[in-house]
């Protein structure tokens, strides 16, 4: 099946064809594009990349980089294949070496796959040489790794693609790259959804309705913006509590932060007609209290949590290895270490709100009330919330990032361990 194009904004034209000869900035060296989701930069830049490879150079390598390499694989590789295949080109992946081999014609062409996950990244890309390199949400990667790759770049005529969402204002990414782009000779393109043709007005509308705050300002609005106030203020609005829905429910499954010092925080959720609800949920404060419980008596609760339903799994705070060890002992329940990234949790459990993915029940008193209390820190080292009213805050996010991501994958797993 032939796949439907678009006719190209004139921001898109510009990211697609800057290193022509024809174009009065293909001296640059570089080309950065952030902004909005959703605003086509992504695919631009891929298809701009490539042909800029087949143009200028042959035989030679180049790098696809990407916080993961399996993001790399969701956002920019899979969408772009079909697109070069429509363009002449054939491309070859071996899975096994993340390498990926471009041809049109006789001309071939070498594009290997990076993940710039954390500080020790940088090392997977020394010694290599390379002709130029694209980043992928390049705002997601750590600075060591990002010059690691440029410096490979020591054939002459390389040049560099940056993509990202904005992040908070004193990233390194805008100080060093968006603020000196002059200096560093790069052309800076700014995008807007309305920068996307194919983007139709249904959709434009679904996004500017999904997120609030902070988040509305970068990944609408497309702005270099501090995290401020609180972390969810859509949920001060009326009807984002609601009451436990009648009737039976498909599933059900916990999602646990653990505190001895610290409050702990365990959720009961089920599942009914696509959403997940959280019907129950049990909260300790050892400071409040006076005293500390054991990974047992934890145990203890979260069984009486469950009053004999048989959960798809537990989801739990991937540091409290004690208490995983506790759950996997007894041999009662499947328990799945939380997927913890903060910024990337919130936002999507921000987003699961919003659409009705899940849903708070009002007898979930402190979640409820940490909802109202939950905030951001003064902004100044990044994207924080205060490690404060966050324990229930924690345990949502648990759920959302390692239950909705991974979808029935979880199932599977929990149906072969208890044999269901």
């Amino acid at each position: 099946m032939t796949k439907q194009f678009y006719p190209f904004s004139q921001k898109q034209l510009r990211a697609l064809t800057w290193w022509c000869e024809e174009s009065a900035e293909h001296t640059k060296d570089a080309i950065i594009c952030d902004g909005a989701v959703r605003s086509g930069k992504t695919m631009c830049m891929g298809i701009s990349f490539v042909a800029w490879a087949f143009y200028r150079f042959e035989g030679k390598s180049f790098a696809l980089c990407g916080k993961t390499i399996r993001s790399l694989r969701r956002n920019l590789v899979i969408p772009l294949f079909p697109v070069l295949s429509e363009l002449g080109f054939v491309c070859r992946e071996k899975v096994s070496s993340n390498v990926i081999e471009i041809s049109r014609g006789t001309c071939v062409n070498r594009f290997y796959l990076f993940g710039g996950r954390d500080e020790s990244s940088a090392a997977l890309i020394q010694g290599m040489t390379l002709c130029g390199v694209l980043f992928d949400e390049v705002a997601l990667m750590p600075r060591s790794f990002v010059e690691q790759a440029i410096a490979r770049c020591s054939v002459n005529g390389s040049k560099f693609w940056f993509n990202c969402n904005p992040e908070y204002p004193q990233h390194w990414f805008r100080q060093e790259w968006i603020l000196k782009r002059e200096q560093k000779n790069a052309l800076y393109l700014h995008f807007r959804m309305e920068d996307n043709p194919s983007l139709p007005e249904e959709m434009l509308r679904r996004y500017r309705t999904l997120y609030t705050g902070t988040f509305y300002e970068r990944f609408v609005e497309g702005k270099w913006v501090c995290a401020q106030g609180a972390v969810y203020p859509f949920m001060s609005q009326g009807g984002m509590f609601c009451e436990i829905p009648s009737g039976p429910f498909e599933r059900y499954a916990v999602s646990c932060d653990y505190g001895t010092k610290n409050p702990a925080s365990f959720g009961l959720w089920g599942e009914q007609r696509d959403s997940w609800y959280r019907i129950g949920e049990y909260y300790f404060d050892s400071k409040r209290e006076g005293f500390q419980k054991t990974d047992e008596e934890y145990y203890v609760q979260l069984c009486r949590l469950l009053d004999g339903r048989e959960p798809a799994g537990i989801v739990v705070d991937p540091s409290a290895l004690s208490f995983i060890e506790t759950i996997r002992r007894h041999g009662k329940y499947h328990v799945i270490p939380a997927r913890n990234s903060v910024l990337d949790g919130i936002r999507k459990t921000s987003t699961a709100l919003k659409e009705g993915r899940i849903r708070i029940c009002k007898s979930c008193t402190d979640a409820i009330r940490e909802f109202g209390l939950y905030r951001w820190s003064d902004g100044q080292a990044g994207d924080i919330p205060l490690k404060e009213n966050d324990h229930a805050m924690d345990d949502i996010r648990y759920f959302v990032t390692t239950f909705l991501e991974q979808g029935d994958g979880i199932y599977a797993i929990a149906a072969q361990r208890t044999g269901r």
